[in-house]
């Protein structure tokens, strides 16, 4: 009976160590997945034996149970996470499933770029397949409610950057993201501002650095720039800025701006109108709002683009108009 009970346990033994060897075998062995990288989605609130399923239907697992055995055995049932993942070609079930307890999700990113208007950045979202949908159709005033906004119009109070996020984040996340940068960077700086500058609050601060955005070709010029409008504001000179024109001329602006549209009048048109326009034209980015809060000091109040990105700055109309000759008509 004793012998028998022996031959048992050595039996038990032997397929113990046989199953544990096999099991070891399958868990560090590659899955060689096709293609060479495959994206995979873990349903949120999903158990073992779900996520197993899951693995199998989307071409991951040839069967369930064997990756069930091995993560019951590591006690890692507890930890495993929904979201999305990358796994290479050659992932083991065991690297698999320290990704899946590590949360290693796919990371989606978007990036908003100084200059751009929000119509634009709207865009960038609705075309990112990370990003999850919700404000198709919502107006500018239902969004920026949504972000928590007192403002009626959306353009500039949003800080241009990359974000990352996991895939399947809410659009409106992402916007309330970049609201909260740019409230936030904006305040900072509007606090630390020079003394004497001709704005009323951190709005206007906000308005002159979208201009100051889109006129600015050479990051270092960025101050000068502030400068020269800031004479004008100071003086009452019309600002007379051509991005201004072209972002009031909305979809009419062909791509050329004319003498006619430099007359036609409207809320953004700075050659008709003066001050600063009603709102910000673009996104400006940090260095255009410390440009127009620390302006370089300068008796300038013209410039004109050399046509290399950098401008020529004069404090005389005599003066400009012989850089506007010099660089624009080549004479």
């Amino acid at each position: 009976m004793i012998t028998r009970i022996k031959k048992w346990l050595l039996l038990s033994l032997v397929v113990g160590i046989l199953l544990a060897a096999w099991l070891v075998f399958y868990a560090i062995s590659p899955l060689k997945l096709h293609p060479n990288s495959q994206e995979i989605v873990i349903q949120p609130k999903s158990g073992l034996r779900s996520i197993a399923n899951q693995l199998v239907k989307q071409g991951v697992l040839r069967e369930p149970w064997r990756f069930i055995l091995i993560t019951k055995l590591l006690n890692k049932e507890p930890f495993l996470q929904a979201g999305s993942y990358t796994l290479n070609k050659n992932i083991s079930p065991y690297q698999l499933l320290l990704s899946l307890n590590h949360g290693k999700t796919t990371q989606g990113s978007v990036t908003f770029i100084e200059g751009r208007t929000f119509a634009q950045m709207r865009e960038k979202l609705t075309s990112n397949d990370a990003v999850k949908q919700t404000i198709t159709g919502l107006s500018e005033s239902e969004i920026l409610r949504m972000v928590g906004s007192d403002y009626s119009v959306a353009e500039g109070l949003f800080f241009p950057d990359t974000f990352y996020f996991d895939r399947n984040t809410a659009d409106i996340v992402m916007l309330k993201r970049s609201y909260d940068a740019m409230q936030s960077k904006l305040a900072k700086a509007w606090a630390g501002r020079e003394n004497n500058l001709p704005y009323k609050n951190s709005y206007q601060a906000l308005i002159m650095a979208s201009i100051v955005e889109k006129e600015t070709g050479k990051s270092s010029e960025r101050p000068m720039i502030a400068g020269v409008f800031i004479n004008r504001l100071r003086l009452g000179m019309r600002l007379q800025t051509d991005p201004t024109v072209i972002y009031g001329m909305g979809v009419q602006y062909k791509g050329n701006i004319r003498k006619k549209d430099l007359i036609t009048d409207t809320p953004y048109n700075t050659y008709t109108r003066a001050g600063l326009p009603p709102s910000p034209i673009a996104m400006p980015g940090a260095a255009s709002i410390e440009a127009v809060l620390h302006p370089d000091s300068t008796k300038a109040l013209y410039f004109v683009g050399k046509g290399d990105g950098s401008h020529a700055f004069s404090d005389n109309l005599e003066a400009h108009n012989r850089a506007v000759v010099k660089y624009q008509l080549k004479k």
